[in-house]
């Protein structure tokens, strides 16, 4: 079998490279390489992607052995249907280590056909640090590296280097544009790059909060053998991807006129604000996972799939999506209902094992962002209880107790966390430790012990145990 290359592909055609991507992950690469992809099939953008390793160590010198090529599988389920399907990304032109060829990382700043930059190197990538006085080798941080390249453009064509910027963090961290920019603009100073440079930046590098959303898994492990006999390559970088994709980016509108996802068929949405994107993805997909996760665990269950093919489960599921979380959101409601029926897809991907033990991480911190704002609204709003998200929350603290008939649940959470409920529970008295965890400040940002109709349901609640 052939190994994966432009020699034994062949007639891949040869592109500018429009595009500077911090971050080899497998994330970028099913997601927005893969879009880009299909940008250049599609429509008339022609460009390739120059990837930078943002650290030492990575995977820099397996997609550079196979020409930056690779494929992508996506497999899931849309609107009921299976889909499995295969793509050669062909978008990648390679990538470059910093830490090895700096000076070759800098003059990716000469090139003219530059226009893009995209990045996804963790929530703490994007970071300043004051020590970091490297500015003639390489910076430590990823926002640093992108200020000396920026600087270097500047320099090379005298202050005024030909048209815009366009910077689209995916990092998963609220206001990652801003956040970023910010960065960029601490750096300027520390390192005293001067007042024009500093006015570029601000005039000609625009920066857009994002909000990204799709399920990659990566390497097919388990089955790359039967993958590769299929594509007829040894394609050993492989990413493995859901189908469902979404793209929100926020700020100016020329991009629209630069990236036409649209006519490419792509799932991007560009706004003024993507707030509420992020509260929709946020409440309904977050917000199911974690709410499901303690009834579904305490009645048996492992997998979301699972949970979602079982008729009772899946009465439970759609009732709290539907009938509790999506009237609490000020979103128009056909919208939000065709976001949850692909939210219920996605749960119920065969090819995706999605364990409700890993969604159980640090539940408490979760409930209280995705699940408790709906709980709170609702009882607000209609003056009585959503009765499925607060039987979620009793769960939630049935499941914190840390067992439950005889056997051992093994939480994932911080020690004080564990500790609080451990201390809650040793009267072994569900008012007395329904009491206690609502009262609980530090835990949900407020008492709420102080609202009576959810304190009512659930004392109620366990009466009935």
């Amino acid at each position: 079998m052939k190994r994966l290359s432009r020699t034994t592909v062949g007639d891949i055609p040869k592109r500018p490279v429009r595009v500077v991507q911090f971050g080899e992950g497998n994330f970028l690469r099913g997601f927005v390489d893969w879009m880009v992809d299909i940008l250049n099939e599609k429509t008339s953008f022609n460009g390739n992607i120059q990837i930078v390793q943002p650290l030492p160590q990575g995977m820099g010198d397996a997609i550079n052995s196979q020409d930056g090529l690779y494929h992508v599988l996506l497999e899931g389920v849309e609107k009921g249907n299976k889909v499995q399907t295969t793509r050669l990304i062909t978008s990648v032109e390679g990538v470059l280590n910093p830490y090895i060829n700096y000076k070759d990382f800098l003059r990716m700043g000469e090139n003219p056909e530059m226009e893009f930059i995209v990045s996804n190197t963790t929530e703490a990538g994007i970071t300043f640090d004051h020590e970091d006085h490297n500015f003639d080798g390489v910076p430590k941080t990823f926002p640093g590296k992108l200020t000396a390249l920026l600087h270097h453009r500047f320099c090379f064509f005298g202050g005024n280097p030909p048209g815009a910027i366009y910077v689209l963090p995916c990092e998963l961290i609220e206001a990652n544009g801003e956040t970023l920019r910010e960065c960029v603009i601490n750096y300027a100073a520390l390192w005293s790059l001067g007042e024009s440079f500093t006015t570029w930046l601000q005039k000609s590098v625009i920066f857009y909060n994002t909000l990204v959303d799709r399920i990659v898994t990566g390497f097919p492990k388990n089955t790359i053998s039967e993958t590769q006999n299929r594509l007829g390559f040894v394609d050993q970088l492989v990413v493995k991807s859901e189908p469902f994709h979404l793209w929100v980016i926020e700020g100016p509108s020329q991009i629209e006129h630069k990236l036409h996802f649209s006519k490419a068929g792509l799932n991007v949405a560009f706004t003024k604000d993507l707030s509420p994107y992020r509260t929709r993805k946020v409440r309904i997909l977050n917000g199911a996972h974690t709410a499901m996760v303690p009834i579904a665990y305490l009645n048996g269950f492992s997998e979301v799939r699972d949970v979602v093919e079982d008729e009772e489960m899946g009465e439970f599921l759609n009732h709290i999506i539907f009938k509790e979380i999506i009237p609490t959101l000020d979103m128009p409601e056909k919208e939000l209902k065709s976001y949850a029926e692909e939210v219920l897809d996605r749960f119920r991907n065969p090819f995706i094992k999605h364990l409700l033990m890993d969604i159980s991480l640090n539940s408490i911190s979760k409930f209280k962002v995705r699940v408790l704002p709906s709980l709170l609204v609702y009882i607000e709003t209609y003056e009585k209880v959503p009765e499925g998200l607060a039987d979620s929350f009793y769960h939630l603290m049935l499941f914190y107790k840390g067992e439950f008939k005889n056997r051992k649940i093994p939480l994932r959470d911080d020690m004080g966390t564990i500790s609080f409920f451990k201390s809650a529970w040793q009267s072994n008295n569900l008012s007395t430790a329904i009491d206690m965890v609502l009262s609980n400040e530090s835990l949900w940002g407020s008492n709420l012990k102080e609202n009576a109709l959810l304190l009512a349901f659930l004392k109620v609640r366990a009466q009935n145990t």
